[in-house]
């Protein structure tokens, strides 16, 4: 029997937060910066304008679990190439209330429009971050958790995931460690066999192997820790939707992203689409930075 609501206490190591690294020889050359890979566009918000300013904010690129900042270097190439300041801050993944707090000080940093930027549980530090920041002007959301207040990773992955599992299935998926000094005392890494059909579906088995033997681990309070109230609710969202997703499901992104009242754009690609279709996840960001900076 799938997991419940009411079999909590048992799931802390069955979740994702998925947001797999990858380092700059991983990113498949830049043949994917123009990637052809069918994109669809709609947006609950009225058609979007121009800046007329010329003022190109600063773009600022949040990871997700298991993962580093590389995750983001071919988009961070594509929009240096395009005249945009682009910074890649490390999330410590230690959990949300210390997560928050260091991107929070990083944008703090800033001087000027910034555009925040999350992959997966990248989604959910921003969602937080941005609240009360009047310099972000857009978050963008790439395969990523758009929480509502009071919400936590267990109650936005569903069935489908490959995360949602039996609680006596976890071991086939997630392995502990016991980290001293960690905030809930356990880091999780996931078994290196399931990232080439879970997180790297569509990338090729020997980027996949890579990417599970260099990944970061995760605090476990991540997956249960609350988020706070949204920034989505008063900055203007952006959300780009991977429909082969198989961290995330694309329902449930769908739902979170009509939730938030976001521009939504569809693409033919995995949970890593930063990696399979860098050249779509830039155009978004390019779109909103266009839109708010």
């Amino acid at each position: 029997m799938l997991f419940t609501r009411a079999t909590r206490l048992t799931r802390p190591l069955l979740i994702l937060l998925a947001g797999v690294l990858a380092t700059a020889g991983l990113f498949i050359a830049g043949s994917h910066a123009g990637s052809a890979s069918a994109a669809t566009v709609r947006t609950a918000h009225a058609s979007v304008t121009a800046d007329a300013s010329g003022t190109k904010p600063t773009i600022v690129l949040v990871h997700g679990a298991w993962a580093d900042s590389g995750s983001w270097n071919a988009v961070t190439a594509i929009l240096q190439h395009d005249g945009y300041t682009v910074y890649a801050p490390p999330n410590p993944l230690q959990g949300l209330v210390t997560d928050t707090a260091s991107i929070s000080d990083f944008l703090h940093s800033i001087t000027g429009p910034v555009v925040l930027v999350g992959h997966s549980y990248g989604g959910e530090v921003i969602t937080n971050a941005a609240d009360g920041n009047s310099n972000v002007k857009a978050l963008v959301y790439d395969d990523a958790y758009l929480p509502a207040q009071g919400e936590d990773l267990m109650d936005l992955t569903t069935a489908g995931s490959c995360f949602y599992l039996p609680p006596a299935e976890q071991s086939t998926v997630f392995s502990p460690v016991t980290t001293p000094g960690a905030p809930s005392g356990t880091d999780v890494y996931v078994k290196q066999g399931v990232f080439p059909g879970c997180f790297a579906n569509g990338l090729p088995a020997s980027v996949g192997a890579v990417l599970a033997a260099t990944q970061r681990p995760l605090a476990t309070n991540a997956l249960t820790d609350l988020s706070g109230v949204p920034a989505w609710k008063t900055i203007p969202s952006w959300d780009i939707i991977g429909m082969n997703d198989r961290v995330v499901t694309p329902a449930e992104q769908l739902f979170m992203a009509h939730r938030a009242g976001a521009h939504i754009t569809e693409v033919n690609a995995p949970h890593l689409s930063m990696i399979s279709d860098p050249g779509v996840v830039a155009r978004v960001i390019i779109q909103a930075a266009r839109a708010t900076g």
